[in-house]
């Protein structure tokens, strides 16, 4: 994938939440709120998770497991799967952490090969470990995003500045996909 693909991916993506926010604090709050124990998007996000997680691990070259690659998919896909039967508390945070990391991932990948090109590759790459570091946090200690979420939208004040600010920075990674990283 182009960085420049990725930088507009990831700010429309981001973005687009926090113009709700913006025009409906309440409503994104009360979203929000029920997020964390959500089971439906708990399965969603953690069968999403678990293809991305495989899909990897199928493409990478592991010459000294390859005689064992298809047991370690086999593995890993009803690993996924069994998280959805038997880990339920918390699921979707659990799910949106794993999706946190292999996005990190994606975005160190992507944006590695053109560190040398532009200052501004490091706001992609600093981005990635954040929610690397934030994807881990969230896997090892899931009530604290509940606990965050609750903060963050304790008022509709609270909720429109962090969606004006999340907004804000989304816009400048997409003017970065369209403009800087046009050509990466």
């Amino acid at each position: 994938m182009k960085l420049s693909l990725l930088s507009v991916l990831l700010g429309l993506g981001m973005g687009l939440p926090q113009v709700y926010g913006l025009a409906k604090p309440a409503q994104l709050a009360a979203a929000a709120r029920k997020f964390p124990r959500n089971f439906v998007a708990g399965c969603v996000l953690m069968l999403l998770a678990t293809a991305w997680f495989v899909w990897n691990v199928n493409g990478e070259p592991i010459a000294d497991f390859s005689a064992f690659k298809p047991y370690m998919v086999g593995g890993f896909a009803a690993v996924g799967v069994l998280s959805c039967l038997f880990v339920r508390d918390f699921l979707a945070v659990r799910g949106l952490a794993v999706l946190l990391l292999l996005l990190g991932k994606l975005m160190v990948d992507t944006g590695r090969p053109h560190l040398g090109e532009s200052p501004f590759v490091l706001v992609i790459q600093a981005w990635a470990y954040v929610l690397v570091v934030a994807g881990i946090w969230f896997t090892v200690t899931p009530w604290k995003l509940r606990d965050l979420i609750g903060w963050s939208t304790a008022t509709e004040a609270r909720t429109r500045f962090l969606s004006g600010l999340r907004l804000a920075f989304a816009t400048f990674v997409l003017i970065l996909g369209l403009t800087v990283f046009r050509t990466m």
